[in-house]
């Protein structure tokens, strides 16, 4: 008699669950064997983080199998398919193996966890936990907590402080690669008061500077004020330009002020409505018409573009025997104009660099060159590795590799050309360097963030021993230490992960930072979103909480307004256990918006789990229309 259609099922099931239950079954073995072969450091880790641990080496031995194909059959026929596992990976795995027993009516098995197997609540709680040490209480309606860094104003700015602190920061981080102790501790104090003022609190965290490979300095430009009126389209004035005159010693109202410096005989002599006179660097004559004066200097307006330089005379229409020549104009910023094509050689030394010169036809004489501040990262560059500046607006390839200087050839930038300056950040991606994480500034800085801050944030994590080194200088300064924040900024970094984990884990907190901005230029813009997801899951797994940084809100913090993309991206931020702002002019808006957004998606997500709350779409009349 013919098997019936629910009996083949039936049979193709059968087979399904055996054939997943031999393959499941070695996996969990590699898995459940994984932390004896690292009990050496097991054994170090602190107790707060034994469980979490193990959970940690359970999940990589789970992720060194390709189970995408296992995956979509646990799937198909109801189970789960281990991909929100992180944080309980062995319980779940076992739950689903006892399913499969069962199905496959294996009455010998009743249970198949071990001991220490973290269930799915005690996951949850551990990683909840640890964001609690790290970051301080929860927000109600908002888990997900808000950290900001300071801009100097905050030192002397109370009320600046008072704005964020009551617009929902939980994390105050201060930079030290700016200010000093004294403007650092102004800010903390700054912030103690509006605790009080408001009855919330806020944790500190302090950035480390770390080793700064930048740009060298560059000739400086030429001598040379450029005075510009604003004006629409079609080129009708809007504006004129304004100019500060004042005397030789006297600052300008803000350093974006185009300011003439002039005698203070001459100042002393002109009045509101007195017309100078000048011809400029091109011999264009041009007039600026005196509009106000004051204690400092006087405001002149022009009506038309002009090029002041050393030895232009400028003189009253009234009275042309009074004159005064320019003299300290200041030379401007100089930049190297960079294309595609481009030969650029970075040098060994801090000699200040230049552009390529030209010949009359605009041939290249004698390439670019630009000095580099830690030259002895070159020692173990290679040819045909790749060499990054600003952030990754420009990108190269290392052609030759000289003993004094590195030829680079520009293949990355805009077509039309980018600019180069100096004090910009250089990233080799490929270059195995052997830079130490904390430099001698950070040792002594050290000193201060070991009595002042919760939390000290390692730049450049780069080892395991980056993170021992750490632990050792932090001892030195006995009393109970600041939590360590890992920023992942480099690929090797990214590669070290889970070593840098399990050493940061000899400390009773821990945390990780995803330095997205340095991240997406050492392992490639396109990499990112998979690389920040994989920080996330294994830090899931660790238990660790995590800080989403750089370029949040970042349009909205400077200019007020922001883009669609950066509102998903802050979206998407809820997926760590904290949102980092940085300063900007608008950044208590951010603030505003980044809470709204946080406590939003609270209702929608919890890591990576969708929560399907009653959605309002689905009260739709589903009945047909007479």
């Amino acid at each position: 008699m013919p098997e019936t259609r629910e009996l083949q099922k039936f049979h193709r099931l059968g087979k399904e669950v055996e054939s997943l239950l031999s393959e499941l079954t070695p996996i969990r073995e590699e898995m459940v064997a994984a932390p004896a072969l690292a009990q050496s450091r097991l054994d170090e880790v602190h107790p707060n983080f034994q469980s979490s641990a193990r959970n940690l080496l359970h999940y990589l031995a789970l992720r060194r199998q390709h189970i995408r194909p296992l995956q979509l059959r646990l799937a198909k026929i109801g189970l789960s398919s281990l991909g929100r596992a992180e944080s309980h990976v062995l319980a779940t795995l076992d739950s689903v193996l006892l399913i499969l027993h069962h199905l496959a009516e294996d009455t010998s098995v009743s249970d198949v966890s071990v001991e220490d197997d973290l269930d799915f609540a005690q996951g949850e709680r551990l990683l909840a936990e640890n964001t609690t040490r790290l970051f301080g209480p929860v927000t109600p309606e908002r888990g997900v907590r808000m950290m900001v860094t300071m801009p100097s104003e905050a030192a002397s700015d109370f009320v600046l402080v008072q704005s964020l602190l009551q617009q929902g920061m939980d994390c105050m981080r201060i930079n030290c690669a700016h200010d000093d102790t004294v403007a650092w501790q102004q800010m903390i104090t700054n912030l103690r008061r509006a605790e009080d003022a408001l009855g919330r609190e806020c944790k500190v965290f302090m950035d480390l500077a770390g080793p700064k490979l930048r740009t060298g300095p560059l000739e400086p430009g030429p001598a040379v004020v450029k005075i510009r009126p604003e004006r629409d389209g079609l080129g009708n004035l809007l504006a004129p330009a304004r100019i500060w005159l004042t005397s030789m010693d006297a600052e300008p109202p803000s350093p974006a002020t185009v300011s003439l410096p002039v005698t203070e005989a001459w100042l002393s002599a002109i009045e509101v409505g007195d017309e100078i006179h000048f011809a400029d660097a091109r011999g264009a004559r041009r007039v600026l018409t005196v509009e106000d004066r004051t204690e400092h200097g006087s405001w002149a307006e022009c009506a038309k573009s002009a090029y002041l330089i050393p030895g232009i005379v400028l003189h009253l229409a009234s009275d042309e025997e009074h004159a005064v020549t320019l003299t300290s104009i200041p030379s401007t910023e100089n930049s190297i104009k960079l294309v595609p094509g481009d030969a650029l050689l970075v040098t060994r030394d801090q000699h200040p660099g230049r552009p390529a010169t030209r010949d009359s036809a605009g041939r290249i004489l004698t390439p670019a060159m630009i000095g580099c501040t830690i030259p002895d990262v070159f020692a173990d560059a290679s040819p045909g590795e790749s060499i990054w500046f600003d952030d990754g607006k420009i990108g190269g390839v290392m052609e030759k590799i000289e003993p004094s200087r590195v030829l680079v050839r520009i293949t990355q930038c805009r077509l039309t050309g980018e600019k180069l300056r100096g004090d910009k950040g250089i990233n080799l991606p490929e270059t195995p360097m052997r830079l130490a994480a904390m430099t001698d500034k950070d040792k002594e800085d050290l000193k201060f963030v070991a009595k002042h801050a919760g939390a000290v944030e390692l730049s450049f994590a780069n080892t395991a021993r980056d993170v021992e080194e750490l632990h050792e200088v932090l001892a030195e300064q006995g009393g109970d230490a600041p939590a360590i924040v890992l920023k992942i900024e480099t690929r090797r970094g990214f590669d070290n992960l889970p070593d840098m984990l399990l050493t940061a884990m000899r400390a009773p907190c821990c945390g990780v930072m995803i330095a997205r901005g340095d991240l997406a230029v050492e392992c490639g813009f396109e990499r990112l979103a998979e690389v920040q997801e994989e920080i996330l899951w294994i830090c899931e797994a660790a238990h660790i909480p995590v800080i989403w940084a750089t370029q949040v809100l970042e349009t909205l913090a400077k200019e007020g307004m922001p883009s669609r993309a950066e509102i998903t991206d802050a979206a998407m931020g809820h997926r760590a256990e904290c949102v980092m702002l940085n300063k900007g002019p608008h950044v208590v808006s951010a603030m505003r918006v980044l809470n709204d957004i946080l406590r939003r998606m609270q209702a929608h997500q919890a890591k990576k789990r969708s929560m399907l709350r009653e959605l309002r779409l689905a009260h739709w009349d589903l009945k047909d229309e007479d």
